[in-house]
């Protein structure tokens, strides 16, 4: 549990709360969503009859939870949208492999989704990508229901919030590298690595070894904060453990990632072979002030911010038809890279193209949405 978070929240903010079934041992059922399931649904339709609820607004993982939508429609009538942050049917590796979990899984979101989406009047994602397929397969939705594409922005004032004096005191506790290293320059990569990151991953580091000894000085670290032990397997197959390639593997709270961001050097970012993934973490990149060093699809939202903001460097790819060339394209970005990151000024960046990514401009894209609902 983050506690630190209810500190950025207002003091009005009104928070529902109720139980959820425990985790049995051995583990059955992990997800809340699933654990908390039938307590939040008596929860919202307590509230929903007892107050002037307008509109219940769903946002999902946990997917489960988007079942609630059409449970509360039909109880009450009143109106219903799901956000999608994450695909809820995908295919990702290990669900092709009948019988597994994965499997399952990816089964019983196939059967699931149409009973979610059925009533819904409004359907959003982080980009259009992540909804259009709901469409698609759903195809009533496109007279039925709303859609908005919000891509998750950043919170100028979180970043405030860390820059506080007290607080910093206490966070500079958590730092994964307190003291600056002489003639390294270090990457934070800090977040979940995606199942379809791992093959672009896998060419840089093969290209990092492979030109360690023609890279620029000073020498480049990569640290990686809460990608729950999938890096070293790959940093040990091309020798690169703990020599250029670090991780860390448990996740940290949101406010300690913001302050190990204000302590590196630079911003690693790498994102899907997935043209709809479009990763938040620019725009916590992009507000920590510091230079980003982008991996990313050539179809990602992500790229067009980075290059007018001059907030960072791109290396592009194109699913996973180029990524053959992609370790050797990356190296040698990476030196031109750094030698830009040494000079950056983050007073150089513009702010504005990022302004329409601000969290008070994606919130203007929900009001909008649920006006014309």
């Amino acid at each position: 549990m983050d506690w630190k978070l209810h500190q950025l929240l207002p003091k009005v903010q009104r928070i529902e709360k109720v139980s959820a079934f425990r985790v049995t041992k051995p583990r059955f059922i992990g997800d809340i969503g699933l654990r908390g399931y039938f307590q939040l649904r008596r929860r919202a339709l307590e509230l929903i009859r007892s107050e002037k609820i307008d509109f219940v607004y769903i946002p999902i993982p946990s997917f489960y939870m988007a079942l609630l939508g059409p449970y509360v429609f039909k109880k009450t009538g009143v109106p219903y949208g799901i956000d999608y942050i994450d695909p809820w049917v995908h295919v990702f590796p290990g669900s092709d492999k009948i019988f597994s979990r994965h499997w399952f899984t990816t089964q019983l979101a196939k059967f699931l989704e149409p009973i979610a989406v059925k009533h819904a009047s409004l359907i959003t994602g982080v980009s259009e990508g992540y909804y259009k397929p709901v469409l698609e397969r759903n195809p009533h939705l496109i007279t039925q229901a709303f859609t908005a594409a919000m891509p998750y922005g950043g919170e100028e004032s979180d970043h405030n919030f860390v820059s506080n004096d007290f607080l910093s005191s206490r966070l500079n506790e958590n730092l994964i590298f307190p003291k600056k290293k002489a003639n390294i320059f270090r990457f934070v990569y800090a977040g979940a690595m995606l199942p379809m990151a791992h093959k672009p991953l896998i060419e840089i580091f093969r290209a990092i070894q492979k030109n360690e000894t023609i890279i620029n000085f000073p020498k480049p670290e990569f640290h990686f904060i809460g990608t729950l032990g999938t890096i070293k397997p790959i940093a040990q197959q091309f020798g690169l453990w703990e020599t250029c390639v670090f991780e860390y593997s448990d996740r940290i709270p949101y406010l300690e990632v913001l302050n190990n961001l204000d302590a590196t050097d630079g911003v690693f970012i790498l994102g899907s072979t997935e043209p709809h993934y479009t990763p938040s973490k620019v725009y916590q990149g992009v507000l920590s002030k510091k230079p980003i060093l982008a991996v990313l699809h050539k179809e990602s939202t992500a790229v067009k911010v980075l290059r007018e903001s001059k907030a960072g460097h791109c290396v592009l790819m194109d699913a996973e038809n180029d990524l053959d060339t992609l370790g050797e394209r990356f190296a040698k970005q990476l030196n031109d890279y750094i030698l830009w990151a040494i000079e950056f000024d983050p007073n150089s960046v513009n702010k504005e193209i990022f302004n329409q990514y601000s969290a008070k401009a994606i919130t203007g894209i929900l009001v909008n949405a649920l006006s014309k609902i």
